[in-house]
């Protein structure tokens, strides 16, 4: 008798798993949404003032072509604005570990060429992103393999 009062307590245990379960993945959720809201507008709408409410006290940065801060990105921002005023990026794949949330981006620069692919990595603490990583490479007109970067 006593076997089966544990068996049951051991598969509502699992049923229900963690109860963080459940909360975590709620987290990776939002974090998702709000570093593809933030990237929707910096990169695409290239508006500061809107995808500043995203950051956090401190940005850091890893691009070598920006700086770190809120103003760091503001003068990225007004970088890609000037120099590629119709350029767009699609989010193709978006994955969340934790406070990290990696984007896989087909951007367009300039209309008319194949683009870049991106992977954008990004850190949040709070609910705010804190930290960002990205590294990019051109898609060629003749890939040594038929799978393409997408």
């Amino acid at each position: 008798m006593k076997w089966m009062i544990v068996l049951a307590f051991a598969t509502t245990l699992i049923m229900f798993d963690h109860p963080g379960h459940a909360a975590d993945e709620t987290k990776l959720e939002l974090n998702k949404k709000i570093v593809q809201e933030f990237y929707e507008l910096a990169v695409n709408k290239k508006d500061f003032e809107a995808a500043s409410k995203y950051l956090g006290q401190r940005y850091i940065q890893h691009n070598q072509q920006a700086a770190d801060g809120a103003e760091g990105l503001k003068d990225f921002i007004r970088f890609l604005r000037t120099k590629y005023p119709y350029a767009h990026s699609e989010i193709k794949r978006i994955f969340a570990d934790g406070d990290y949330v990696i984007l896989h981006v087909h951007a367009i620069r300039v209309q008319g060429t194949r683009g870049v692919a991106i992977v954008d990595i990004f850190r949040l603490q709070d609910g705010r992103i804190v930290e960002h990583w990205d590294v990019h490479e051109d898609i060629l007109e003749k890939a040594a393999n038929p799978n393409g970067m997408f």
